[in-house]
């Protein structure tokens, strides 16, 4: 009795220690967001103020209605809409066959192949934007949604790749073998079975893909020139200047794009702890 009673004395103890631990760490994560949150409510021209409340004094949305209705946000919204969805959508279909045949096949160069898609993560995007533009503009793509679409499905085919074949490893051969004796052709066994059974896994590679467009601003910066065709990372990033900067219309934008994509983390919370952790096998 007196072991037990130490024992549970002791996991309440450990969870009360982890609880702290998480509430520090969540503090830590939620400080930045909630100081650009201030600046975003305070009026433009201030950015520093000793007022130490969450909600400011002086609060007032205005740089909220700057930010969507004065500057061109909306044609950032749908511009990183379009690429975003287009590229995810693209770039996990094409890692799905691939995935299925690297994890159900054995060919010459499948390990090549495997590792030549590791090799690629290593090296700083950086290093291939001068290549990557003058390919870009022999072919007519810049300023143009293929040229950035296609740089975003180069850049995440490689990790949606090794993610899905690590979930496609852990599906028993014995279901596509049984739907071969019924008659089913490839496409149907892919499309029936193993898709619906790698929805976790599909799940965390389309937000990465997604996230990976909706984000980046270096290929985006020297890809889309007019104005037309900026996304919300160049779009945002106009607002600041050398001589002076709107840093409370900046902050709200930045805060208007973080909304959707924090409520997307959440409601996909659970199929990318299942995605990443069932993936996660030798082969």
């Amino acid at each position: 009795m007196i072991s037990e009673s130490f024992e549970k004395r002791d996991s309440k103890i450990k969870i009360i220690f982890m609880y702290i631990i998480l509430g520090i760490v969540a503090l830590v994560c939620l400080y930045p967001l909630l100081d650009v949150l201030k600046v975003a409510l305070r009026p433009a021209s201030r950015l520093f103020s000793t007022d130490l409340n969450l909600i400011p004094e002086d609060a007032t949305l205005e740089n909220f209605k700057t930010a969507l209705f004065v500057r061109p946000y909306f044609v950032w919204l749908k511009n990183s809409l379009f690429v975003s969805v287009l590229s995810s959508i693209v770039g996990v279909g094409l890692s799905i066959t691939a995935a299925y045949a690297f994890s159900r096949y054995r060919f010459t160069g499948r390990t090549a192949g495997l590792m030549s898609f590791l090799l690629t993560q290593i090296f700083p995007a950086p290093m291939t934007l001068l290549p990557m533009y003058v390919l870009l503009k022999n072919f007519g793509l810049i300023d143009t949604y293929a040229g950035g679409i296609i740089p975003y499905i180069a850049t995440t085919v490689p990790f949606s790749v090794w993610v899905l074949k690590g979930y496609f490893d852990t599906i028993p051969k014995s279901f596509e073998e049984s739907a071969y004796l019924d008659g089913a052709n490839l496409a149907q066994i892919l499309w029936s079975i193993m898709i619906p059974l790698t929805l976790p896994a599909i799940g965390v590679t389309l937000l990465n893909s997604f996230m990976a467009a909706w984000n980046e601003f270096v290929v985006a910066n020297i890809v889309f020139t007019s104005e037309s065709m900026q996304t919300l990372p160049i779009g945002i990033f106009t607002m600041t200047g050398a001589m002076s900067s709107d840093w409370g219309i900046y902050s709200a934008a930045c805060i208007l794009t973080a909304i959707p994509v924090i409520l997307l983390f959440i409601s996909m919370s659970k199929v990318m702890i299942n995605g990443l952790t069932l993936g996660g096998v030798k082969e």
